[in-house]
Formats: C-alpha cells, structure tokens, sequence
C-alpha cells in the first residue's frame, strides 16, 4: 500500500517551476530520506504533502486522497522550518492545547507523556519565548508526535540538536517505524537520515534525480549518492 502517490506534479512561483515532473511512490511503513542541496524543491514537496501548499499541475495523493482533507491532516504530523509553537504560553500548555485540537483523550497526561520523552519535563511550566533554539526543536517534535500520526512530514528536523537530543529524535523515529508509521526526512545532515532511511529521494533543481531503496554503499559514502546523480537533473 502506498502512503503517498505523486503523478508528474509541478509547483511554479510566478514563471519559475520549483518542482518539475515529480513522480514519487511511498509504501507505507517505510522511512524516506528526501535530499537535495539548498533550493533543490524539498521543502516545496513536504508543503505539498502536509496539504499546506497546492500543486501547480499533476497529482497528488496522501493517504488515499488529498493532502488538504480534514481526515488526512489528522493523520499527518509536520514539522517545518516555521516551529508553529506559541511563545507566551508555556511547553505543557502548548502540547495540551494541541492535543485539545487533535481531539485526543487526557491531551494534558498526553502532553505530560512527551515532555518527558523529549527531555523536557523541567521546563513544563516555562514559557516557550525564553526557550533555547534546541529546546524549541524538541518542543516542536513532541508535537509532531503527539498525536501519533500515521504520516510524518521532518523538514531539517536535526537542525539545532545537541548529540542527546539527536539521539532521543532518532530512537523516536526508529520506534516510529516499528509501529508502522511512514516516514518522509528532507535534511542536509545526511548520514543522520540515511541511517534511518529504508528508500532515498534525491532531488536535483526541482527534479527527482534519484529514487530507490538506501544501500550500504550510501551510508559508507553519504557523498556517493550526489556525486552519482547530483548533475543528472
């Protein structure tokens, strides 16, 4: 079963196509590692996906229809360059008002559960304005995850990690995949995502250079897969 189905999809702002011809498959289950250097489209892509931004022209399916249905977006968890917290309330407020917008049962024990997943109990009551960049990220992700959503949608989720908070991200994700949720990564830390990837994505200027399952040889070389294709867009 395929999560998510693209057909020949384009994005255009004004004359300039971010995205051209992007035909994509997803099984469900799996963990996709999206790469591509600054301005390649990954960020365009996981917009189109989360239902946040529409498609100039082509297809797009997620989760069995599209990105913008109420159904699917409660099923999928972003997490974008745009954190989407609010700063003068604090971290268990925040979760808990998600978790009230999610329709969850006991969101306040919920919200509770993944402060302390995500190392942040101490700071519940603590305002999110006085937070550290790294604290936000961890925030934002217990709020990805909180609901736990059949799809996740991580743009640059590394950026600003300590190594512990790396790790804590990483062993969420590998949980999240036990269980048999599906996975989309866009980074530029590339061994950190192919370490958790089971299929890469390369895009090259908008382009799909490359699509395929994630080899050893790439995670020996996490330079290997851009100088093979890097060009070929």
């Amino acid at each position: 079963m395929n999560v998510i189905e693209l057909d020949d999809v384009w994005k255009f702002y004004g004359d300039f196509p971010a995205l051209r011809q992007i035909s994509l498959r997803v099984e469900a289950g799996s963990c996709l590692a999206l790469l591509g250097r600054n301005g390649a489209g990954k960020t365009t892509l996981l917009r189109i996906l989360a239902g946040l931004s529409r498609e100039g022209r082509g297809r797009v399916r997620v989760l069995g229809g599209s990105p913008r249905r109420q159904q699917a977006r409660a099923s999928i968890g972003v997490l974008g360059h745009g954190l989407s917290l609010y700063d003068e309330l604090s971290a268990l407020e925040n979760l808990t008002l998600f978790g009230r917008l999610y329709n969850l049962k006991e969101p306040l024990r919920r919200a509770r559960q993944w402060l302390e997943r995500t190392g942040l109990s101490s700071v519940a009551n603590a305002r999110v304005r006085d937070f550290s960049r790294g604290m936000r990220q961890r925030l934002a992700i217990a709020r990805a995850f909180l609901h736990e959503p059949e799809l996740l949608l991580l743009d640059e989720p590394f950026t600003a990690l300590d190594d512990l908070a790396v790790g804590v991200l990483q062993d969420l994700l590998r949980q999240a995949r036990n269980e048999g949720r599906t996975t989309v990564i866009s980074t530029h830390q590339v061994r950190e995502a192919l370490e958790l990837a089971s299929d890469v994505a390369l895009l090259v200027r908008g382009r799909l250079a490359f699509q395929g399952e994630r080899t050893g040889e790439m995670l020996e070389d996490p330079g290997w897969l851009y100088r093979r294709y890097g060009e070929a867009a």
